[in-house]
């Protein structure tokens, strides 16, 4: 069997919508015909982990580790699987897989990539005694539950077997039509055998198989920059055509647009809100919009005082009514479309309409009837309504236009609650300690509606910072993967997109549009099918 069509992160900086995946990399700038070699400079943020692919979640450390790292699969332009180190992934009845890799495969370091790169890479990811963010990821492999308990010392999933150096076996706990097309994730890369010497000291400086490498010991300068050079070594589908990359490390997007307007940054893949009507004539020209296959959100914990039970639902449900989406985006963001669920039209069986969609569409008079029935039921605290973002990923005009229009709505007050860093605002998410609501987005990791709706909503999922708990919601997630068909699996994942648009955990705002600029100095900066720079691609003018 090849592996399907079928990719997650959370978005860390700017809020950056989509259409069909097939038009995400059409668009893109610097005219083409550039040269091979130079070196060219990206905006980036502090990452909030080392970069460990299993335990890299957000943007500032997903921008390196993905062109560090590439594992069994990648994907194409169309959201296509394309073999990277995969050979073959087959299977005759979706639980049992059997894995075959390319030999004669290197890590930048001289190690042989063989089958048990791949399986101690995933059983260390998967053990809950390494604390990876990632070990979701590994959720429907046997044994999963058993080395992800919480206090459990077993680091080994019984579902997981090398064969021989060239193949490994791996045995679902469950039939998962989707299993092949999450290949291409970074959390499921493999990992040298030196790594497991000690992990924190490999994730400061990173070894792996990709189109660019570490620039040698002291490449990452905290809060600095990330140096990266070419991999000569690597011969997959998406190789280096820049000698040299290095990802400058900011404190705010408006910081990095000054830079590039001035010359002194080359590729900014977030022009931040306040530049949106001056970047044309500031860039000559040097600037794209491309929708893209994610979501934005803002969350809402459920462990926050008012906010759980039938009250808290209803005042969930009234604060989703008080945003207009439309003049959000017309007057502020200036990009992307209305959101109408939890996943993006841009991934395969997205539907025209969905039940519960009103709860998404603007209708003050009806939020403040929400909201006063909730009072009837449990009084509200109070406290005025917070909403956090990161200050370094140019949020705080959207936070305070959404902010107003609750405001307005509800009659009570409504705020942003700025954060130094998006690392920050993570931080405490992972802890479970936020005291207010938080922006949030996810861009997808593999091309189903599965990845939007699992990691972020389903109990435990590694990216439930609003701790949704809905058996009902897991239960029909599980319903998707063992059916046998496609068509039958999105069925039961709009379903399940459905009952969250009745709960709403977290408030869809829209569907990004990514708003790029470049200077003179590069040519040839595209879009990805889920919304990151191809920066393999991109040439020195």
């Amino acid at each position: 069997m090849n592996p399907l069509l079928s990719r997650r992160r959370l978005l860390g900086t700017v809020a950056l919508s989509s259409a069909a995946a097939v038009a995400l990399s059409a668009c893109g700038g610097g005219g083409g015909g550039g040269e091979g070699g130079g070196t060219v400079t990206a905006f980036s943020v502090e990452p909030e982990n080392p970069l460990i692919p299993s335990n890299t979640t957000e943007q500032g450390g997903g921008r390196p580790v993905e062109l560090i790292f590439k594992g069994l699969i990648s994907y194409d332009e169309d959201a296509q699987p394309v073999n990277e180190l995969a050979e073959s992934i087959e299977s005759e009845d979706n639980i049992n897989w059997t894995i075959k890799i390319k030999g004669g495969k290197k890590f930048t370091n001289g190690e042989d990539i063989t089958s048990q790169s791949f399986v101690d890479a995933w059983n260390y990811a998967a053990a809950a005694k390494n604390a990876q963010q990632g070990s979701y990821f590994f959720e429907v492999i046997k044994g999963y539950d058993k080395v992800s308990a919480e206090g459990s010392e077993e680091d080994e999933m019984e579902g997981l077997k090398v064969v021989d150096d060239t193949t490994f076996e791996v045995e679902l706990s469950q039939a998962d039509i989707t299993f092949p097309n999450r290949l291409g994730y970074h959390t499921y890369v493999p990992l040298p055998a030196s790594a497991f010497e000690d992990m924190e000291a490999f994730g400061e400086n990173p070894v792996g198989w990709g189109p660019f490498k570490m620039d040698g010991e002291g490449a990452w300068s905290h809060n600095e920059e990330i140096r990266l050079v070419k991999n000569e070594d690597y011969d997959g589908s998406q190789p280096a055509q820049l000698d040299a990359l290095t990802f400058k490390l900011y404190q705010s997007a408006e910081g990095a647009y000054s830079d590039l307007i001035s010359g002194n940054l080359d590729i900014l893949d977030q022009i931040p809100p306040s530049s949106m009507d001056v970047r044309e004539d500031d860039l000559s020209g040097r600037t794209d919009q491309v929708e893209y296959a994610g979501n934005y959100t803002f969350g809402i914990p459920y462990y926050l005082e008012g906010w759980s039970g039938e009250a808290g639902k209803l005042r969930r449900q009234a604060i989703s009514l008080s945003i207009n989406r439309e003049e959000l985006i017309d007057q502020v963001i200036k990009q992307g479309t209305p959101a109408k669920d939890f996943t993006s039209p841009a991934v395969e069986g997205f539907p025209e309409s969905f039940k519960n969609q009103e709860f998404v569409e603007f209708d003050a008079k009806k939020a403040k009837e929400l909201w006063d029935q909730a009072d009837e039921i449990e009084k509200y605290n109070g406290k005025p309504f917070e909403l956090a973002y990161n200050a370094d990923g140019g949020h705080q005009e959207w936070v305070d236009a959404v902010c107003n229009m609750i405001k307005n709505a509800l009659g009570i007050e409504a705020q942003g609650k700025s954060y130094a860093t998006f690392k920050e605002l993570r931080t405490e998410a992972n802890a479970g300690e936020l005291t207010s609501a938080f922006r949030s987005g996810w861009m997808a990791d593999y091309p189903s509606m599965y990845n939007f709706l699992s990691a972020q909503f389903a109990t435990g999922g590694s990216s439930n910072d609003p701790k949704y708990e809905n058996p009902e919601f897991d239960k029909k997630l599980k319903e998707g993967l063992e059916a046998e068909t496609v068509e039958d699996a999105n069925k039961a994942f709009i379903e399940a997109d459905e009952m969250l648009l009745e709960d709403i955990p977290a408030v869809p705002l829209y569907y990004p549009a990514r708003t790029f600029g470049w200077s003179e100095n590069v040519n040839d900066v595209k879009l990805t099918w889920n919304g990151e720079i191809d920066y393999a691609v991109v040439t020195q003018a």
